[in-house]
């Protein structure tokens, strides 16, 4: 049976036991209303199923929505730290929050993992850890796709926000060494309902391919328009729509949308040599019995990483401090910039001082809709 989830504006989720002298406690922002809802609920849904022990001890889930803005999110993971006395930040599930949340792990000295893909320099941003693959890493497989289809020119449309200039800086990135020129960028915004001018600019500029900077279910609206308008060239998407949502939003006008995904979305049709493969069928079979068939999807699984570093990390942080202290949370992560070979649903985890995210390029795959499911096509 599924657990109950109590979330509703500073109101938060326990899972687990009750609170114990050595519990871990993590904290968690993210949004699950607002105009990410479509990602942040999968995002929250995932702590049902966490690890509830974590080097022994057991762990204390504390989950809260930020809405989808960077206000609470800051305002969400002040409190977790001041009056929960988290060990650990999780979140948030956008750009924009996750970079508002780091400047409380900097002050505060706590560790944050993020769960939305952002790239932070490690001496910039010392306490935070990221689990979604590296938005260069992403891109490059998209470019390749791009050269062996023979395109030449594409059109970019994004996020008016930080997430939206990540992708558009990963793809001018690859794109120019390739011979791909992008002939036209245009921006929105996430509760934008259309974008009928800025796809009219980019089909003015006749490019063979476009590229769309967006996530969840609003990540459709630009594909949607430029099936309306009767684009034949190629449509790709980023790794923050990977979900029944966008599809079910999109419907037959996201059909053939290419995009970068974590090999947890179709770990059904990876290798058994792949080392991802069974973590990655595991939590599908789990999520999918808490929440129904074909509810898999890439931002859960996201989640659970996060708490398979944290549960990696808490046995060497044990050696030095009790949970609940500034010094066990010093000692968190310093072992979260060791760990080492970490299996999770979207890749393969090694951190380093230098490296806060540890992927390679086991953490991508290339996926396609067909017939309304995303499938791999390599």
């Amino acid at each position: 049976m599924r657990k109950s989830i109590v979330l509703a504006g500073a109101c938060a989720l326990a899972v687990a036991a009750p609170l114990a002298h050595a519990e871990v406690t993590i904290g968690v922002t993210l949004s699950a209303t607002g105009p990410a809802a479509s990602i942040g609920v999968p995002y929250r849904n995932a702590f049902t199923i966490a690890p509830t022990t974590m080097g022994g001890e057991k762990v204390r889930y504390i989950v809260l929505d930020d809405a989808t803005d960077p206000t609470n999110a800051v305002r969400n993971a002040r409190r977790l730290v001041s009056e929960d006395k988290v060990d650990v930040i999780l979140g948030s599930t956008t750009t924009p929050s996750v970079l508002a949340v780091a400047g409380v792990a900097l002050e505060t000295k706590t560790p944050q993992i993020a769960l939305a893909p952002v790239a932070p320099p490690p001496d910039k941003y010392p306490w935070v850890f990221w689990v979604a693959q590296p938005v260069p890493l992403m891109i490059a497989g998209v470019v390749d796709d791009m050269k062996a289809n023979g395109v030449k020119s594409v059109g970019y449309i994004g996020y008016n926000d930080s997430w939206g200039e990540i992708v558009l800086k990963g793809l001018t990135a690859a794109t120019d060494p390739a011979g791909i020129k992008i002939v036209a960028s245009e921006r929105f915004n996430r509760p934008d309902t259309s974008v009928n001018a800025q796809i009219l600019k980019l089909m003015a500029a006749a490019p063979d391919a476009v590229m769309v900077g967006g996530s969840g279910t609003p990540g459709a609206l630009p594909q949607i328009t430029l099936a309306d308008r009767g684009f034949k060239g190629r449509v790709y998407q980023t790794h923050g729509v990977i979900g029944q949502d966008f599809i079910r939003v999109g419907g037959k006008n996201v059909e053939g949308a290419i995009a970068p995904s974590g090999p947890v979305m179709v770990a059904a049709d990876l290798p058994d040599s792949n080392p991802i493969k069974q973590v990655a069928t595991d939590f599908n079979k789990r999520y999918e019995a808490e929440y129904g068939p074909n509810s898999r999807n890439a931002f859960s699984a996201y989640s659970y990483d996060a708490t398979l570093l944290v549960a990696a990390a808490v046995p060497e942080a044990l050696k030095k401090a009790k949970p609940g202290t500034p010094e066990f949370r010093v000692a968190l992560r310093a072992a979260l910039e060791n760990v080492k070979n970490v299996v999770g649903t979207h890749g393969v985890y090694n951190m380093s001082p230098t490296n806060h995210n540890g992927m390679d390029e086991r953490a991508r795959v290339m996926v396609r809709v067909q017939n309304g499911e995303w499938r791999l096509i390599r």
